[in-house]
């Protein structure tokens, strides 16, 4: 019995019409690619993206791990965030706090001015960045007129340096006892306040900080990942 009459039959799907439309594509194609460099014209999408963008480095605001991060902002607007590879702790990589970043900046909860809340009061008021500094510099200047403590007395050793004698052992601090009690010794200082820093501040803002807080006479200065 003769099977072939129940075989399927293929036929062609190209038409004489996509044989028409593919070739005049392909000639097309051709035509443009002999006309126009795509590496330039790739490069020059790239620095129409990158126009007028300036990109500023920066810490993670999170943890206590001080993360380095990389922010591009256009027109004073922030556009994304990014691990800044060159950072010696983190070297590009960021946690999912540390790339959820970006939604802090966005959200409409964040607060762009200063805020205060008078003693008594049930709400906040939005007050000036020169208004917050006032009120910040005068607490802490009375603060530490009210509770500075100049001298103190100490009962414990002398530490004296022989700075005349010749030879380098001898000349050595040590601590010599001292007869009669407690005598009072200058500190300077004041047990009212603290200085905390963070984890976002660079070295050169730190040796800022601890310079001030003890100009200040303040003794308690913490970094806030030890709390």
């Amino acid at each position: 019995m003769d099977q072939s009459s129940d075989a399927p039959t293929h036929e062609s799907t190209i038409t004489r019409r996509d044989l028409f439309r593919l070739t005049f594509g392909g000639g097309a194609g051709l035509s443009l690619g002999g006309l126009l460099d795509v590496r330039a014209m790739r490069a020059a999408t790239q620095d129409l993206k990158l126009s007028e963008v300036s990109e500023f480095t920066t810490s993670c605001n999170f943890c206590s791990c001080g993360c380095g991060m990389i922010a591009a902002v256009r027109d004073g607007k922030l556009l994304k965030m990014e691990g800044d590879y060159d950072h010696i702790v983190n070297r590009g990589s960021l946690c999912v706090k540390g790339i959820s970043m970006f939604a802090t900046h966005a959200s409409p909860q964040r607060l762009t001015t200063p805020r205060y809340r008078a003693p008594g009061s049930d709400h906040w008021e939005d007050i000036t960045w020169d208004d917050a500094i006032s009120r910040v510099a005068t607490k802490v200047r009375k603060t530490r007129d009210e509770n500075w403590i100049a001298t103190e007395k100490v009962d414990a050793p002398e530490l004296l340096v022989d700075r005349a004698a010749g030879d380098r052992i001898a000349s050595a601090p040590r601590f010599v006892p001292q007869d009669g009690g407690a005598r009072e010794v200058p500190v300077n200082r004041t047990d009212a306040m603290g200085f905390m820093g963070g984890a976002q501040n660079t070295n050169e803002e730190c040796y800022l900080f601890q310079k001030a807080a003890r100009l200040l006479g303040m003794a308690y200065v913490e970094h806030q990942a030890r709390l």
